[in-house]
């Protein structure tokens, strides 16, 4: 999902006491355990999220060529060359099937090629990974116009990829609905009700014996991201959310399934990037899980004191949002990412925007965010995102050399810093072995360079 525009950036690091294990749930709190509906499916080989890590995955991504008609969607505006690109990395292709060239030429005079989501064989190839890399799986972005009874069908293609490669090779999957796009004064429910009943019917999400769909709390969850974010133009007051909560809650087909929210990371004390509307807290009890988004806030500058800096204030924040959540009897699973840049993208919008302004530091920077969630008491981890070049955050396989970057341009690429194109699925399978006890709590876990550093 696109980061917000207005970010907030500075933040107060205040003095802090670290929370070490303990239960997410709230003591003596009532059982939220469901029933799934009876058109889901059975014996789940996910029945839980905690102990998982778990990445978005944003499949937006359009090439000429690929059957779906749209030309260069999310790799550039219309084209994909010097005046046009929209992404901050390049993937490296030489495990998929099937390339569609850019305008970008090589240092030998090769083109330049990327991938299309449209295409399945990129989605099995990305769900390969995950198992390679002991990945636990993807919540597939469902964004709000596709929601619509005229798109949803073909805004389905990439979910229904997903369900396909989730049982091939047995990775968790969640549908995350974005809520990017609803518009103010307007009430989402019935649409999204309708959707889901779509999804269940059509694509099967959550059917089958031994269903590849997570479940947690007993029911099948289900994401709604995009609440008490201060720039978006709706307002809780007249979205419907709870409406479309207590349908997935309640409905005797459809239902008894749990929920997760992703929310501003101020969510605790509504001030910041979050509406001060305590509306916002009502809904989250109703809720299973709660996910604050952190991406573009956080950042470190390689020294010693700026990663002391960024402990300090995850420890204090962190800590005090896993209490908030045991009181309302949800749980936690807070957004990491391996770096921020948006350089080329903003550009394409006449603005300018610093290049790497989070910079990776050969995983220094993710592993530090990991790290800080885990020992604070985060039992589960949503990482941002699986695929988004646009952003700089993704941890599929980009090229890590300047050999294999376009020349003759202006725009500029993020390169793993000679770790290897692979790295960063490498290191979240080592956080996810952290986050279940299989791996000690401690500093950056070494892998030998692949390439020297350029």
């Amino acid at each position: 999902m696109t980061v917000l525009k207005n970010r907030i950036f500075a933040a107060l690091a205040l003095s802090a006491s670290i929370f070490l294990g303990g239960s997410l749930f709230a003591e003596n709190a009532p059982s939220k355990t469901l029933t799934p509906g009876s058109k889901h499916g059975s014996n789940p080989i996910y029945t839980s999220y905690a102990g998982r890590v778990m990445a978005g995955y944003q499949g937006w991504f359009r090439a000429p060529g690929d059957g779906s008609g749209r030309g260069w969607v999310h790799w550039g505006r219309e084209s994909f060359g010097e005046r046009s690109c929209t992404v901050e990395a390049l993937p490296d292709m030489a495990e998929y099937e099937h390339a569609y060239d850019s305008e970008f030429r090589d240092r030998r005079g090769n083109p330049v090629k990327v991938f299309s989501s449209y295409d399945y064989q990129t989605v099995d190839t990305h769900f390969k990974w995950m198992k390679e890399y002991n990945i636990d799986g993807v919540m597939v972005q469902r964004f709000f116009g596709s929601t619509h009874p005229r798109f949803r069908r073909d805004g389905a293609k990439i979910l229904e990829h997903a369900v396909k490669a989730s049982q091939k090779y047995g990775r968790a999957l969640v549908v995350m609905y974005d809520l990017s796009g609803a518009r103010p004064n307007r009430d989402v429910s019935e649409r999204l009700i309708e959707d889901w009943k779509f999804l269940v019917d059509e694509l099967k999400v959550t059917g089958g014996q031994n269903t590849s769909y997570m479940f947690h709390n007993g029911g099948p969850l289900v994401s709604i991201w995009g609440l008490g974010f201060i720039d978006r133009p709706y307002e809780l007051q007249s979205l419907g959310i709870e409406k479309f909560i207590k349908f997935l809650k309640e409905d005797k087909e459809y239902g008894g399934c749990s929920v997760m929210l992703g929310v501003p990371p101020t969510f605790r004390t509504l001030d910041a990037d979050t509406r001060s509307d305590p509306r916002l807290h009502e809904i989250i009890k109703s809720a299973d899980v709660v996910s604050p988004w952190n991406p573009g806030r956080f950042s470190l500058d390689g020294t010693k004191e700026s990663k002391e800096r960024l402990e300090a204030l995850l420890s204090d924040r962190v800590s005090k949002d896993v209490e908030f959540c045991k009181s309302l009897n949800v749980d936690y699973a807070p957004v990491i990412y391996p770096g921020f840049s948006w350089h080329n993208l903003m550009k394409t919008r006449g603005a300018n925007a610093e290049f790497n302004s989070a910079p990776r530091l050969k995983g220094e920077f993710y592993w530090t965010l990991a790290r800080s969630m885990i020992s604070n008491g985060s039992k589960m981890i949503y990482v941002a995102m699986f695929d988004e070049v646009d952003e700089g955050t993704a941890i599929l396989k980009i090229l890590d050399s300047d050999e294999d970057l376009p020349v003759n341009t202006s725009c500029r690429f993020l390169t793993t810093e000679g770790m290897g194109g692979d790295y960063y699925l490498w290191l979240t399978g080592e956080i996810g072995k952290v986050l279940r006890g299989e791996a000690p709590l401690g500093p950056l876990p070494a892998r030998a360079p692949k390439n020297p550093a350029k």
